[in-house]
């Protein structure tokens, strides 16, 4: 833990004032499947939010509900002592940080940063960096949990950074999420995030080839799950995904592009360090041809479409043209 009064990543030996709803002035960058419930939720807790997003329009529900609209990340950070992130890719997030009309130009010293976006390690040590040096602290606080986890408020929550600030949030944390760990310096959370994902993807995997060996030898699929969910082949994902497959329903909790994109991130840390993981790259290959196939907007359970079309064994309940 940092040492209250010791000098701090943040460039400032000052720790950053707890957030209190009705007080601290939360800022929101990216309401999409996932920010839009984390919003919702921190509205619901009291806190008054100035946000911003690509859409206008998906902001609307939002906005009904008394947060307040900005037209750039830069007119967030103006209006606010906190600024959230969560948008989609590692471009996005330089973008809305660390562009010309980004978050960082107009933060005030001791305002925070969190970014919560599944990004690059390498680039949330750059914006530890660059914020320290305005003296504005940074965490690199990325989500686990699906949008069931952001609708419930039942998030886990891997952080990078100094304990001062992530301390100072807990109440913005409490309203969202069950587990926060504190995973170490700047870029640890993404790279505790990445490590995540590599276990997802192949459970993932396993999840749906399990379920393509059930049917196609003959047995009754929701009467075999009810015989492993229960033992050591039990999961989140066969929990919670198995039974989307089986009614047909793949609109996403997850995105396979964005899943995807953390595969590629895992992929390039994996580069980095001379560490071949050859599953995670036959996995990042098959959810790959879903995008290849204009279906990177389903959900990470369209997986078992994939598999089906290798084993020339069509699954029993196709998705619609377009998920909803």
């Amino acid at each position: 833990m940092a040492e209250r009064g010791a000098k701090t990543t943040s460039g400032t030996n000052r720790p950053p004032a707890a957030a209190h709803p009705g007080v601290t002035r939360l800022g929101w960058i990216g309401t999409g499947l996932m920010g839009r419930s984390m919003v919702g939720r921190l509205r619901d807790a009291g806190f008054d939010l100035l946000i911003t997003t690509r859409s206008r329009s998906k902001a609307e529900p939002l906005l009904e509900r008394g947060c307040r609209w900005a037209e750039s990340p830069a007119d967030v950070a103006a209006g606010s002592d906190v600024v959230f992130v969560m948008v989609g890719h590692p471009e996005d997030v330089h973008d809305v940080i660390l562009g010309a009309d980004g978050a960082l130009a107009v933060l005030p010293a001791g305002a925070i940063l969190v970014d919560h976006t599944t990004s690059s390690p390498t680039l949330a040590e750059e914006i530890a960096a660059t914020a320290a040096a305005r003296g504005v602290w940074s965490l690199d606080a990325p989500v686990s949990g699906g949008d069931r986890g952001a609708r419930e408020g039942t998030l886990t929550v891997m952080v990078g950074g100094d304990e001062a600030p992530l301390e100072a949030l807990a109440a913005c944390f409490a309203a969202v999420a069950g587990n926060v760990v504190a995973c170490g310096g700047p870029g640890s959370g993404q790279r505790t995030k990445l490590v995540n994902q590599v276990a997802i993807a192949g459970v993932m995997v396993g999840m749906c080839e399990a379920l393509l060996l059930a049917h196609r030898a003959g047995l009754d699929v929701e009467t075999t799950l009810r015989a492993i969910s229960g033992g050591a082949a039990g999961s989140w994902s066969l929990s919670n995904y198995a039974p989307r497959i089986m009614r047909g329903d793949f609109a996403p909790g997850f995105l396979v592009e964005h899943f995807v994109k953390d595969m590629r991130l895992a992929l390039d840390e994996c580069r980095r360090l001379d560490l071949p993981l050859p599953g995670l790259a036959l996995v990042e290959s098959l959810y790959s041809s879903l995008v290849a196939h204009g279906h990177g907007h389903w959900g990470t359970q369209s997986l078992v479409l994939a598999l089906a079309q290798l084993a020339d064994h069509p699954w029993p309940v196709p998705p619609p043209a377009q998920p909803s």
